[in-house]
């Protein structure tokens, strides 16, 4: 049913609008007590043993909503009500900014990917704050994803993250710093170390200050080089950091057509996401979280991603291809196989296949 209506109408739509309209349609049903709590009744995942605990976080499923989708924390019920075990928020700056110009969202069918260039539009950190302090009708595990806002010069760019993390770690489950998106110029310049370890320090302090002491991670992108991924772990670690989320989108373009500027997400991203989550692992253990998001379609690869060493997995793309049951039938998927397999626990399986 959602391939044809995708084919025969969302496909004909701009990606952006289409992404608008299903936030409309989204936002609605977070304000419809009873819809929604009987959605939650039946896609949210309840099997026991897919229950996951990290940084002192429950989780009621190991598949969640990556960062991107909801810029502004306005479907955070809806989203964890469709079956997705947390739902992280953003990416959110401190001030409120526009984005790039349009167009910025470009559907790649064929490659089952987006490009995008959205440049981290969103209301800011105020806005999302004031929508996650409102009392929710049904449970959900939300992460917050910060980043810079575009004008702020680098020189300054820790007190910008400061200022988003004062407003929002006392809201979030866990925060993140998004310092690996292609599309605020000079983001990625962050990634590197000597300028990390301030801003991390910076941000951590925050969180640690939170009265139930917020979990910190990072995220960082597939186009690091292996070196640079050892350096990204051992400072999570130096750091006290909860977990690191592997990976961003990509400025790469193998495999794909398209020569649009932006940011690559969907299937031609798994090879490396999986790639950079085994480096990770293989360098930190189970020392620190690791939340596996890139290329990730369907229970195969969420499976794939657990024995890896990821704790947590996380998508975007696939919702865009398989519709708003995508997350059900992942974590239905999931807990079948887990039986099929003798498993009663997670744990069991998470790094099973690690070096």
């Amino acid at each position: 049913m959602y391939r044809f209506l995708f084919t025969q109408l969302l496909s004909r739509i701009d990606p952006e609008d289409a992404h608008h309209l299903t936030v409309g349609a989204l936002r609605l049903l977070s304000t419809a007590p009873v819809v929604k709590k009987a959605v939650h009744r039946r896609l949210a995942p309840r099997d026991p043993a897919l229950r996951v605990q990290a940084f002192g976080v429950h989780f009621p499923g190991p598949f969640g909503l990556a960062a991107g989708f909801d810029k502004d924390a306005g479907c955070v019920e809806a989203m964890s009500a469709l079956g997705f075990g947390h739902v992280e928020v953003g990416t959110i700056t401190a001030h409120a900014q526009p984005g790039n110009a349009r167009p910025r969202l470009f559907r790649l069918p064929r490659e089952r990917a987006v490009i995008n260039r959205m440049g981290f539009n969103n209301a800011g950190a105020g806005a999302a704050a004031r929508a996650l302090g409102r009392t929710r009708g049904v449970p959900a595990v939300v992460g917050v994803n910060i980043g810079k806002t575009k004008v702020v010069p680098e020189a300054e760019a820790a007190a910008d993250y400061v200022a988003s993390a004062k407003e929002l770690a006392p809201l979030a489950d866990y925060l993140v710093v998004n310092v690996s998106s292609p599309n605020t110029p000079g983001l990625r310049n962050l990634q590197a170390v000597e300028l990390l370890r301030p801003l991390l320090s910076a941000v951590k302090e925050v969180a640690d200050g939170t009265p139930k002491r917020t979990p910190l991670l990072v995220k960082i992108a597939p186009d690091l080089a292996d070196e640079d991924v050892d350096a990204v772990a051992d400072l999570a670690l130096e750091l006290g950091l909860d977990g690191i989320i592997a990976t961003n989108t990509t400025i790469g373009r193998e495999g794909v057509s398209s020569t649009e500027a932006g940011g690559l997400s969907g299937r031609p991203l798994k090879a490396r996401s999986l790639a950079v989550l085994r480096r990770l692992r293989a360098r930190v253990g189970d020392r620190l979280t690791l939340v596996s998001v890139g290329g990730v379609e369907d229970v195969d690869d969420v499976w794939e991603r657990l024995l890896a060493g990821a704790t947590l997995v996380q998508g975007y793309t696939g919702l865009i291809y398989h519709g708003p049951l995508w997350a059900y039938r992942i974590h239905r998927g999931l807990a079948r196989r887990m039986r099929r397999h003798g498993v009663s626990d997670l744990r069991e399986i998470v790094g099973r296949t690690a070096g």
